[in-house]
């Protein structure tokens, strides 16, 4: 599959509004826009359905040119194909259209699992839905929900009515009683609108992705592999554009007093060569855990864990490298090499946040359950 031709043109238009949309706080309108006619939304799902048909690699490629032009534009994406990932594992019998909706452009999903009772650990709601009969009642408060406001449908996630067990239900936006119900600043991905957004709702049982109580292996098996092999993608694409932002600024600018570039500093060197090769080793372990999604091994889990976290991690060590080496023209913000900066940021607190990945790694690694269960390897994560 050749997905420049189609890529190009959301690259450009999120180029073109990326500093506005980071310095006004506001949702990247343009680039979303033409993602949706890009036919990018479908990017992982089946062609059958109007999608593309692509899996992890692809995705790992769509996702860092996003962030390495507009970060908060990329985070958008993560999130619907994360909730198209799940939607298309398990469709909601009440909502025959949906997959074919996310896929075409005319759906822009996301996930709406956070909640202020169980902090970055997504997998275990504190809201209960109750069951009328008629249909289910969900009182749920989410607190960071990517798009809100924005989105067409959320999946969101609730104990199930009456046990301790896991539902999700993807609700449309217009559904009474959804809304959002904060303001939301960030020090980066400024454009992702992740508002605090509440579901006080009743929705048919058709809604449900899955059986009764099958959420959170859908969180488990389907969204947490797809979006920590995204997150990541993100975190190198943020990565890269700030270790090619540093080439050439310390390439280009001069000491006129030496009548030499800056990177004619040995000090300089060092630190872009440092950058350069965690950026390479990183972008091989991107590599090496999409192709376990294609192909699942035994070790399948471990990279589910560890690859967010890495990257996450080295993110921070090479954006804040950057930053260094360009010294005020970083901090003075035309290099744009703070934004990559404080975006990276993200990824290291988002749930699941690097810190417990590595703890779940060590679990895994120690032969200890991650969640009350003997971990498993994922299902073969290709559409």
């Amino acid at each position: 599959m050749i997905l420049n031709a189609i890529l190009d043109p959301v690259l450009a238009i999120a180029g073109d509004h990326a500093h506005d949309v980071d310095a006004d706080a506001r949702f990247p309108e343009e680039a979303v826009a033409a993602l949706r006619e890009s036919g990018l939304l479908g990017l992982t799902l089946p062609v059958d359905a109007g999608g593309l048909g692509a899996g992890p690699h692809e995705l790992v490629d769509v996702l860092g040119s996003l962030a390495g032009i507009c970060g908060s534009t990329a985070m958008i994406y993560l999130m619907h194909v994360s909730a198209a990932m799940a939607v298309v594992a398990a469709p909601p019998p009440g909502l025959p259209d949906l997959v074919a909706d996310m896929a075409g452009g005319r759906a822009l999903g996301s996930l709406a699992f956070s909640e202020a009772g169980s902090r970055s650990h997504f997998w275990a709601p504190v809201s209960q839905a109750r069951s009328n009969g008629a249909g289910v009642l969900l009182n749920a408060a989410k607190s960071w929900v990517t798009s809100a406001g924005h989105a067409d449908v959320y999946i969101a996630s609730t104990l199930t009515a009456d046990a301790d067990t896991v539902d999700l239900f993807a609700v449309p936006s217009g559904t009474p009683g959804v809304g959002v119900a904060g303001a939301w600043r960030g020090m980066g991905l400024r454009g992702n609108a992740s508002n605090p957004m509440s579901f006080d709702s009743e929705v048919p049982e058709g809604y449900r992705l899955g059986g009764v109580g099958a959420g959170l292996d859908l969180m488990l098996q389907t969204v947490l592999p797809w979006f920590n092999l995204g997150n990541a993608a993100v975190s190198v694409g943020l990565s890269r554009a700030a270790v090619n932002a540093a080439i050439r600024h310390t390439s280009a600018a001069r000491l006129e007093h030496l009548d030499e570039a800056l990177s004619a500093l040995p000090t300089i060197r060092a630190q872009l060569a440092r950058m350069s090769i965690e950026l390479a080793s990183t972008s091989a372990y991107l590599t090496q855990a999409a192709a376990r999604l294609v192909e699942p091994r035994d070790d399948t889990m471990l990279h589910v864990l560890g690859v967010k976290a890495a990257a996450n991690d080295a993110a921070l060590r090479i954006t804040d490298s950057a930053m260094r080496v360009c010294g005020g023209a970083a901090f003075s913000e035309h290099l744009q090499i703070d934004r990559f900066f404080r975006d990276s940021r993200a990824g290291h607190v988002m749930a699941p946040t690097a810190d417990a990945l590595y703890d779940f790694y060590g679990k895994a690694i120690t032969g200890q359950p991650l969640f009350g269960t003997q971990p498993s390897a994922p299902e073969q994560a290709t559409a």
